[in-house]
């Protein structure tokens, strides 16, 4: 995918890494990029100030918002779904009510954005719709089932879409990120990636015509474990 001149929506845009994946995008040479939040007040002012940002209302739950933001940016060659919650709890404890949002947001939510933006991307192609999902989408880790279970079927999707969008000019990549040091994992004690470091290796990727990106180094690792033997990298996770 070829980022210098395109024109680009983020959904999840407002802070994290949705912010830091705006920014890349402009540094790469994006000519215009949506950031796209609930609550478009929320955007981070590092973003929303640049003059090639136009901020819009986009919650990825709500039918009528997407359908209102692809009639406005018909002229986006780039899809990148980042929008995303995480509710913690087991398979077998968790709240039931969070997993159903973190499967409305996580799953249905970028099913919902993708059906809404494919039109617009076919009519701009060639074009790109970007996922950004989790390595924890591939084997789940500890206290987040839900959240894990919402990624895989996700992961899932990314690979659905690719299988039908094959031959129409759109590529489907999907991102893989180990944990990443934003407010979605604060409290959290573990290892986790920079977020300008993470957006950096996505955009990075896709520019590199790369389907799937690995983009810190604990997923560089834990993916080539995937890749030889999954069950392995399940152990290693659920350890």
């Amino acid at each position: 995918m070829n980022i210098e001149g395109s024109v680009a929506l983020v959904t999840g845009a407002n802070r994290g890494l949705g912010a830091r994946l705006v920014e890349r995008l402009l540094d790469a040479g994006a000519r215009r990029v949506y950031a796209t939040a609930r609550d478009p007040r929320s955007v981070a002012a590092t973003v929303s100030t640049d003059p090639r940002v136009n901020v819009l209302a986009l919650d990825v739950t709500d039918q009528s918002s997407v359908d209102a933001a692809a009639k406005t940016a018909t002229d986006v060659t780039m899809l990148v779904n980042n929008a995303g919650v995480l509710g913690f709890g087991g398979a077998l404890d968790g709240d039931l009510d969070l997993f159903q949002r973190d499967v409305a947001t996580n799953y249905v939510g970028l099913l919902r954005v993708s059906r809404a933006f494919v039109p617009v991307l076919t009519a701009n192609a060639p074009g790109a719709i970007v996922n950004v999902l989790t390595l924890i989408a591939l084997a789940p880790v500890g206290g987040m089932a839900g959240y894990c279970a919402s990624k895989a079927a996700a992961h899932s999707a990314t690979q659905s879409m690719r299988a039908e969008l094959r031959g129409r000019g759109i590529e489907v990549i999907g991102a893989y990120p180990g944990g990443i040091d934003t407010d979605m994992l604060a409290g959290v004690d573990a290892d986790k990636a920079a977020p300008e470091v993470v957006a950096e290796r996505i955009i990075t990727g896709v520019a590199a015509g790369r389907t799937v990106i690995w983009p810190d180094d604990a997923s560089a690792g834990a993916g080539s474990v995937y890749s030889t033997d999954p069950l392995a990298l399940e152990v290693m996770l659920a350890g």
